[in-house]
């Protein structure tokens, strides 16, 4: 065979593999729909956050028009005004401790249910998992003879201790699989090596961990931060109101001042936006992994 026969052989040969058809882009009839969805579901919180630069006169004359011109009088009233300030460090602690709360007991107990085998383990799970059924509202008239009976009446700890028990069910529900993957061979070289357990859980555990313990975090937080029932049951003190009970408390205040209470409505939800906006991957990534446990 010649060296031309051969490179000709070799040219014509057919490629291993298909080539990767492109994607298709799709029906535009389904990205139609996608665009009507979220512009219902932005279409209020723009109306509130545009409202804020408006005048009462100006809402009046024309509900759904534009501000004309930008007013930032009630934006920098809220914002110069102590009430709302206390009301978000209210609500800053109440979350931050409900998600350290969170994370902290559910990473124990998750620990222990995906780890260690003893009877009546599956048990405990699903009484976990049937904690997902109850919301708090159902257990809210409980509660309130609990914490009064306890003392915690007009206090954030009144708040924090029901929303940790409420979010564990969810905690362990996305964490026991994470802790299920990590394989028995790395615990079992980890006690070769002279690891406790409790060693074992801080240095290898933890680190693993940290994509389900953000998702758990940030679903504990922002839960909190827009939890309503709870604190309106157990809230009557407005110097520890949480930022939804210091909207009611402003909109009765200002009834008259429909701009006002615009601004106000609009910085109070701004944060929570926010903050699910910029930890929203972390979120999806979590859930994913639990999933995939």
């Amino acid at each position: 065979m010649s060296a031309a026969t051969a490179t000709a052989l070799i040219t014509t040969r057919p490629r291993r593999g298909r080539a990767k058809a492109p994607l298709p882009w799709g029906s535009p009839v389904v990205y139609f729909i996608a665009l009507i969805v979220i512009a219902v579901m932005l279409a209020p919180v723009l109306y509130i956050i545009v409202g804020g630069f408006r005048s009462n006169a100006q809402i009046t004359v024309d509900p759904s028009g534009w501000p004309a011109p930008w007013n930032l009088e009630n934006y920098i009233t809220v914002l110069t005004g102590g009430q709302f300030w206390q009301q978000v460090g209210n609500s800053l602690i109440a979350a931050g401790a409900t998600a350290a709360g969170v994370v902290v007991l559910g990473l124990m107990a998750s620990y222990v249910l995906a780890r260690y085998r003893f009877r009546g383990r599956g048990v405990l799970y699903a009484l976990f998992a049937a904690g997902l059924m109850f919301p708090i509202t159902v257990a809210i008239t409980p509660l309130y003879i609990v914490i009064r009976d306890l003392g915690l009446m007009n206090s954030l700890a009144g708040v924090i201790l029901p929303q940790i028990a409420f979010a564990l069910p969810t905690t362990i529900i996305i964490l026991v699989p994470f802790l299920q993957a990590i394989p028995d061979e790395i615990e079992e070289a980890a006690f070769i090596d002279g690891c406790s357990r409790l060693g074992f859980f801080w240095r290898m555990v933890l680190p693993l961990s940290v994509p389900g313990v953000i998702t758990v975090s940030i679903l504990a937080f922002i839960g909190s931060w827009n939890s309503y029932l709870l604190p309106l049951f157990i809230l009557n003190n407005e110097a520890t109101f949480t930022l939804p009970l210091g909207v009611q408390a402003f909109s009765s205040q200002y009834s008259v001042d429909t701009a006002k209470v615009l601004a106000f409505t609009s910085l109070s939800m701004i944060p929570a936006l926010v903050f699910f906006s910029l930890f929203e991957r972390r979120i999806v990534g979590g859930l994913t992994g639990a999933v995939k446990g």
